[in-house]
């Protein structure tokens, strides 16, 4: 069991660390848009959480469990993306 755990604990960190490139990816994005109305694309959503649900069902993960944790990524994706539009633009 200890080294199932130090695996989980492992991947946890890697999880991290990806997270972190894809804020980094929101970050970017806020400083492309020309517009804060643009930064919230609800079929861009859509699309992002489908490819994810897609993806975990092709990998044999549960859908469901990982679109509901696609969802919770995108919105806080969105809800960062906007704190970043607003702080450059400040």
């Amino acid at each position: 069991m200890t080294e199932v755990r130090e695996g989980v604990d492992a991947t946890d960190r890697e999880l991290v660390a990806l997270l972190e490139r894809r804020f980094g990816y929101m970050r970017a994005a806020a400083r492309i848009k020309p517009s804060r109305d643009v930064v919230r694309d609800e079929g861009r959503k859509a699309s992002v959480i489908a490819a994810a649900v897609a993806e975990a069902e092709a990998r044999g993960l549960p859908g469901d469990v990982i679109g509901d944790i696609w969802e919770r990524l995108v919105e806080g994706s969105i809800a960062y993306e906007f704190e970043e539009w607003d702080r450059t633009r400040a």
